[in-house]
């Protein structure tokens, strides 16, 4: 079947397959990446291998005020960063995004490792919100640069890029991809979590690491394994 002709399915049962194909392996390769990512990155924050230092704040970061209703956002990445390789079916395609995110991943942890690095204390009433007591609790304000958050997000948003049109989502669903992406990224400084220099080290280095992936791969986009 060639890649430019119509589609035999909807584009909901089209989506379906997708999801289901491989469904074992992406549960479990996703639970197992971000179980090890978690691990290292944890060990990091409350070990850290030198000095501290503290990135500075810019007019940006003070004219963003503290904004409760941007949480929901910034923990939606564990959404929107999983949702390409849901909607890969075949095996290689998903290899392919766990090794390009991994390696985004493994770079910022190796500059967390070498430079560690936090936000300066934010005034803010976490006290009086749901949440938030608890997410600075588990994850405080070091590994601040480059925002893992926020390169991860780049990516994803960058894989969608290529993935959506072969499941016969156009323009529109790519800008809402493209919004979605958005959104986390300010809600990393609306929650505090991120200042605006770490905001844009991730997402370079989350644009440089798609960029790494397709020059690796030589393909103009992912490929499906099955018969749309």
């Amino acid at each position: 079947m060639k890649r430019n002709a119509p589609p035999r399915y909807g584009t909901a049962r089209r989506i379906g397959r997708r999801l289901l194909a491989h469904f074992w392996l992406k549960s479990l390769g996703t639970t197992a990446i971000m179980t090890g990512f978690f691990i290292v990155y944890f060990q990091l924050l409350r070990h850290p291998w030198g000095h501290v230092s503290t990135i500075p704040l810019t007019a940006v970061d003070r004219w963003i005020g503290f904004q409760p209703w941007a949480l929901p956002l910034y923990l939606s990445l564990w959404v929107y960063v999983c949702a390409p390789a849901m909607l890969l079916d075949c095996r290689r395609e998903l290899l392919r995004y766990a090794a390009g995110i991994g390696g985004v991943c493994a770079v910022g942890l190796g500059i967390f490792a070498l430079w560690p690095t936090r936000i300066p204390p934010m005034q803010a009433d976490y006290a009086g919100h749901a949440g938030f007591a608890l997410l600075r609790g588990i994850d405080a304000s070091g590994n601040a640069c480059p925002s893992l958050h926020v390169a991860s997000a780049v990516f994803a948003a960058l894989a969608l890029e290529r993935v959506l049109p072969g499941i016969g989502l156009g323009r529109r669903w790519r800008w809402l991809s493209w919004a979605w992406c958005a959104l986390i990224v300010y809600s990393t400084m609306a929650v505090k979590q991120h200042v605006l220099i770490d905001v844009a080290c991730g997402a370079l280095l989350g644009a440089a690491g798609a960029l790494a992936a397709r020059r690796i791969s030589g393909a103009p986009g992912y490929d499906s394994a099955l018969n749309d």
